[in-house]
């Protein structure tokens, strides 16, 4: 593991798809070709989050370094945003979708108003056949990534859609070690690593990494999910003053294993890891372009990132089983097609106006989508020649044939311009404020092709954001921040075409952005030595809550809602090779609409679904201690309710602990072992409230309907360094 790049830092990304100016830090030395010989003992300050402290624009933004990124014992790819402090990455389904996001008392679904990118790429995709906002990230590799940048609230200016409650953009390497790795665990995941990198001279390199993996679970029948990574990236010079190509390609598929009614195992159907309907899979691929351009001259930086994506997704998810069709079953089959292009530019200049430091930044974001979407109703995965519209009882359906074997079909553009202003200004040596502006225009067409209608429009959203700092003094921070945030809508929900993703006719039409607002008071201090410490206090109010249907496993428009919370967290550094961190969350979720807009949703109470009241979080990271290191992780979801608009029922959530131990046998060689879920919690992964009938003939069941945490596992891996 590299060591001089903690303190060094990784650059950050462009100024358009970061959060903050590049802080202050200590400059980085030139890279250089390392011998083959050279020793591996260097002794850093392990530390999992740089220092933001005079750069930062609230208390709860952050940027995770590479040593948490290497060191953090991670199961599946996208438990590396746990790093992002309150935040549970957990799944409901199989390995081939995307994961269920929970931070400060939102259920984010599969990624709604949690945005994130990968090279500047978003990773979002809006009217998405599954969900709204899905994030798939398993095209992703740790080994390649050199950390991430994180924000929290609409607070941002270059932040846009989907961003408003939380944002990460993971930075990628420009020099990747020559290795190979292999690793092997009980759950029957195997995966295969190797990647390296080749420099022409001192500014030109390019490195090229591939990744196989394989998982089966505990799952019955095995998930059998594999899946195929590959990545090239080639470089210039630096960030600030250059220029690189990224290509990443992806592709997976397997078996997924949805929640499942409690009642099904108590009576024996299935067994805790079993499922009732073994045909439900997965399969997706996607392949991407991306370019970065840096330019630096006096006291002006420019930015450029452009980037085109193509992805497809098929998945197969049976939920309610035999609720709405009780002779071939409920399993559904949703396909989509995407092309996305975009191109993010920025431009930045320092100087002094009146005598006062400034910067100020000026950028263009520009994203347009063109996919296919549809649903088909399935039986073992072959489509059927009829449908079923569910009824407004919630327990039956009326069939009505398929149109030219679809559901619904839809073909839809979407474009969305975003433009900012964002200045920052030092009056004082401890008072500096930050402002910024963001002009949003989305506008959308969609054909279906099932029904014939054909519809286009048009929305923009003025955001104003501003914060103001007081300090440092006494190595701290007071921050106060205000601003104006957005989701986007399904379009078909928008234009009426899919009517389960509108929302009543007392709400109103539903608007292609649905705005939030938010509140912050923070509070970063390093005045205890070798302590860093960050608290916020916050408050955000959305206009239409997006909830997840569980019967229809989509996204739909609901009713007004609004958090409240507050947030601690901590890294000690007692040695220079030891570090603890605590990340504590509470929150309260709470629909904030009238009794007779609480009806028109079908909501007995203000409680909102799956809506934690506590995240928590202790972790240890161990480096360098003479050949030894690795890291322990502990992270607690709280209960939380599971029927949208009630108290009760509730599901206690979980606590878990996962832990790596490695140990440097040479300067090439390392091993390391993993155990995931340490304590064998027995608890549930994701649970919901709702009804299906669990056999053709049987009765209608009301109840939970729940994904089991993995039991206690093992991994070992062992990875050779050219």
């Amino acid at each position: 593991m590299s060591g001089c790049a903690l303190l060094a830092a990784a650059p950050m990304a462009a100024a358009q798809s970061q959060p903050t100016p590049e802080p202050a830090r200590p400059a980085a030395k030139k890279p250089q070709a390392k011998p083959a010989d050279a020793p591996t003992s260097e002794v850093v300050v392990t530390a999992s989050r740089l220092n933001l402290l005079g750069a930062a624009t609230t208390a709860s933004q952050g940027s995770v370094t590479k040593e948490e990124v290497d060191l953090r014992p991670i199961f599946r790819i996208g438990q590396l945003y746990e790093t992002v402090p309150g935040l549970v990455v957990t799944i409901h389904s199989g390995e081939g979708k995307a994961n269920q996001y929970l931070l400060r008392g939102f259920n984010l679904d599969h990624g709604t108003d949690f945005a994130s990118f990968v090279d500047a790429m978003p990773v979002n995709r809006a009217t998405n056949t599954h969900g709204q906002g899905y994030s798939d990230q398993n095209f992703l590799m740790s080994q390649v990534v050199t950390g991430l940048d994180y924000t929290k609230g609409p607070y941002y200016a270059n932040i846009g859609d989907f961003g408003a409650v939380g944002s990460t953009h993971v930075r990628l390497v420009n020099d990747l070690p020559t290795q190979v790795s292999a690793s092997a665990g009980t759950l029957g995941d195997q995966d295969i690593f190797a990647g390296g990198t080749y420099h022409f001279d001192s500014d030109d390199r390019v490195w090229a990494a591939a990744d196989l993996g394989h998982v089966d679970g505990p799952w019955t029948p095995t998930e059998d999910f594999k899946k195929i990574d590959l990545t090239a990236r080639f470089s210039h010079g630096t960030d600030a003053n250059g220029y690189s190509l990224t290509a990443m390609y992806y592709k997976s598929g397997g078996r997924l294993t949805t929640d499942q009614s409690v009642y099904a195992v108590q009576d024996g159907l299935i067994g805790r890891y079993g499922t009732l309907d073994p045909t439900d899979r997965s399969r997706s691929e996607r392949l991407s372009l991306s370019g970065h351009y840096g330019a630096t001259l006096g006291d002006w930086r420019f930015t450029a990132d452009a980037y085109v994506i193509h992805s497809s997704m098929t998945l197969w998810n049976d939920f309610t089983h035999y609720l709405f069709d009780p002779v071939n079953g409920d399993q559904e089959q949703q396909n989509e097609t995407r092309t996305v292009g975009g191109l993010n530019l920025a431009a930045t200049l320092n100087t002094k106006i009146l005598g006062f430091d400034t910067q100020t930044i000026i950028g263009v974001q520009e994203r347009y989508d063109t996919l296919y979407i549809d649903r088909r109703h399935t039986i073992q995965r072959q489509p059927l020649d009829y449908c079923e519209l569910a009824n407004a009882d919630g327990t039956s359906a009326t069939p009505y044939a398929a149109i030219g074997g679809a559901c619904s079909a839809d073909r839809v553009q979407l474009n969305d311009l975003g433009l900012y202003v964002q200045n920052i200004t030092h009056w004082l040596p401890w008072l500096r404020t930050e402002l910024g502006l963001r002009e949003e225009y989305y506008a959308a067409t969609d054909h279906s092709l099932t029904t014939g209608f054909s519809g286009s429009g048009s929305q923009t959203l003025l955001q104003p954001k501003g914060s103001l700092i007081l300090g440092p003094f006494y190595q701290t921070e007071l921050y106060l921040s205000a601003g104006k945030g957005f989701h986007s809508d399904d379009v078909r929900g928008v234009f009426g075409t899919l009517p389960l993703e509108g929302v009543p006719a007392i709400a109103g039409k539903t608007p292609f952005l649905s705005p939030t607002t938010g509140e912050e008071v923070g509070l970063r201090t390093n005045i205890i030595p070798k302590v860093q410490m960050q608290v916020a206090v916050f408050q955000e109010d959305f206009n239409s809550e997006l909830a997840y249907d569980p019967d229809q496993g989509e996204d739909t428009a609901s009713a007004p809602s609004r958090r409240r919370g507050i947030e601690l967290s901590g890294q000690y550094h007692p040695f220079r090779w030891l570090e603890f961190n605590s990340d504590l969350a509470w929150s309260q979720a709470r629909y904030r609409a009238s009794p007779a807009e609480l009806a028109a949703f079908n909501l007995n109470s203000v409680y909102i679904a799956n809506a934690p009241s506590f995240i928590g979080g202790f972790g240890v990271l161990i480096d360098n201690l003479g050949p030894w290191f690795g890291g322990l992780q502990w992270r607690d979801l709280g209960p939380y309710p599971v029927s949208d608009g009630n108290k009760d029922p509730q599901d206690k959530g979980y606590s878990e602990v996962n832990l790596d131990a490695g140990y440097k046998v040479s300067p090439h060689l390392k091993l390391q072992a993993s155990v995931y879920n340490l304590f064998n919690a027995r608890a549930n992964a994701s649970a919901y409230y709702y009804t299906s009938r669990l056999v053709p003939t049987g009765p209608e069941v009301t109840g939970l309907q729940v994904h089991p945490l993995e039991p206690i596992s093992g991994r070992f891996t062992a990875t050779y360094v050219f």
